[in-house]
């Protein structure tokens, strides 16, 4: 009886699978959470996604919107409160800058991406079609106003890594490498957490 009610706990926790994806700008986050997702059969969710089509919305760019959001709270609002509803719904990968903070307990996995400010600012340029200057000062300047409105409404500071399960530097190796290890270490530690939770 024991071991068919573990096999239940074991089939409904593959069932709610959630993993979160949270980085700075340029360490491709979407990239990897998207490989991911794909990998492991799960659903994509990007708040990136929904905060690019409220500025276009709003005739703004990333940066103007952000310090309208820095001013809004709403803005935020919105996007944390659809994040949280799609990791309630299971079986996703969270892509979102404070996914590990908002889900907290509810993810199995959360994992922060990192890359040289360097290679940051190259992928940026590349993507966006600017110069390597516009992207580091646009980037930089759009990271200070993200940092100082989440200390300001939610107490966040993100400088504290303390809260991810996995830290990945996605610019030591290419694409596909970096594809493969970033799935190969969150298979292992999620049979680990699957194995703990057997015992």
């Amino acid at each position: 009886m024991a071991n068919a009610q573990s096999d239940d706990e074991s089939k409904r926790a593959r069932r709610r699978i959630v993993i979160t994806v949270s980085g700075p700008h340029g360490t491709g986050k979407s990239t990897y959470a998207r490989a991911l997702a794909e990998s492991l059969g799960l659903r994509y969710v990007g708040a990136g996604e929904l905060f690019r089509d409220l500025a276009r919305e709003r005739g703004m760019s990333l940066a103007s919107f952000s310090q309208y959001a820095a001013d809004d709270p709403e803005v935020d609002h919105l996007i944390d409160e659809r994040t949280v509803e799609e990791a309630k719904k299971g079986r996703a990968v969270i892509d979102a800058q404070l996914a590990a903070w908002m889900i907290k307990d509810e993810a199995d996995v959360r994992l922060l991406l990192t890359a040289s400010d360097y290679v940051r600012f190259n992928r940026i340029a590349q993507r966006d079609h600017v110069s390597f200057e516009f992207a580091k000062n646009e980037t930089l300047a759009r990271e200070e106003i993200q940092r100082r409105r989440y200390q300001k409404y939610y107490g966040i500071d993100v400088s504290d890594l303390s809260i991810y399960d996995l830290k990945i530097d996605t610019g030591l190796h290419p694409i596909e490498v970096t594809k493969q290890h970033i799935l190969t270490a969150v298979r292992n530690l999620m049979q680990k957490k699957e194995a703990a939770r057997s015992t």
